[in-house]
C-alpha cells in the first residue's frame, strides 16, 4: 500500500503545471505558446523575467521535495528504494503531467529538489557545477546535462545507498534524452543563451 500510494500521490504532486499556473494567473502568458513552448524555469525566465523564473524553479524544486517526503507520509521508516520511487514519480509527473496531457517539463528542478531531499551534499555540488556552467557559457541545456550526468557520481562519491546511485544514472538519462533538441541546436551553433 505504501509502493501504490507514494506512486499516486508523487506523481500527482510532480504533475501540477507551476509554470503554465504561475505564468497565466500573474503573467497572463501561457509559456507554452512563447519562446521554447516549455513551461519549466528556463523559458519562463527568458519569456516573463528573472522574478517569474526564480519562483518557478522554486515551485518546480519543492515537487521533487515533496515526492520524496511522500514516503515518509506512507511509512515510518521508509527505505532507500521507497524515497527513490517518490523523487521519480514526481519527475515523471513533471514531465508527463496529467494535467497537460502527458506533457511538461524537462525535470531539472524537480530533479534538483529529489536530489537535495536525498542527498544534501551532492546536491549542493551539483548546484554549484551547473551554476559555474551557466555563468561561463549562458547555456543552460548544457549545464543541466553535465550536471544531470555528474549525480550518480555524486551519489557514488559521498557514500549513498546503491539505490540512490541507480536513480541518479536513470535520472541523467532522463535528463539528456528531454534535452536531445538542445543538443541538436548545440551542435548546429544555434541554441539560445541565457541572459543573467
Amino acid at each position: 500500500m505504501s509502493y501504490l500510494g507514494v506512486i499516486i500521490f508523487s506523481y500527482i504532486i510532480g504533475s501540477i503545471p507551476s509554470g503554465l499556473i504561475i505564468g497565466k494567473c500573474f503573467w497572463q502568458t501561457d509559456l507554452r505558446l512563447h519562446g521554447s513552448h516549455n513551461i519549466g524555469a528556463t523559458n519562463a525566465w527568458r519569456t516573463l523575467g528573472k522574478k517569474a523564473g526564480l519562483i518557478i524553479f522554486g515551485l518546480d524544486f519543492c515537487k521533487g521535495v515533496l515526492g520524496v517526503s511522500m514516503a515518509y507520509f506512507m511509512s515510518p521508516d521508509p527505505e532507500p528504494f521507497l524515497l527513490v520511487l517518490g523523487g521519480i514519480m514526481a519527475i515523471v509527473g513533471h514531465s508527463c503531467s496529467l494535467f497537460l496531457l502527458f506533457k511538461g517539463g524537462k525535470g531539472v528542478a524537480t530533479g534538483l529538489g529529489v536530489i537535495a531531499t536525498l542527498m544534501p551534499q551532492a546536491a549542493i555540488c551539483v548546484f554549484i557545477l551547473w551554476l559555474l556552467i551557466v555563468v561561463i557559457t549562458r547555456y543552460v541545456s548544457l549545464a543541466s546535462m553535465v550536471a544531470a550526468v555528474s549525480v550518480p557520481l555524486q551519489a557514488y562519491y559521498w557514500d549513498k545507498p546503491w539505490q540512490y546511485i541507480i536513480f541518479g544514472i536513470l535520472a541523467a538519462a532522463f535528463v539528456v534524452y528531454r534535452h536531445r533538441a538542445n543538443i541538436d541546436r548545440l551542435m548546429a551553433g544555434t541554441e539560445s543563451k541565457i541572459k543573467l
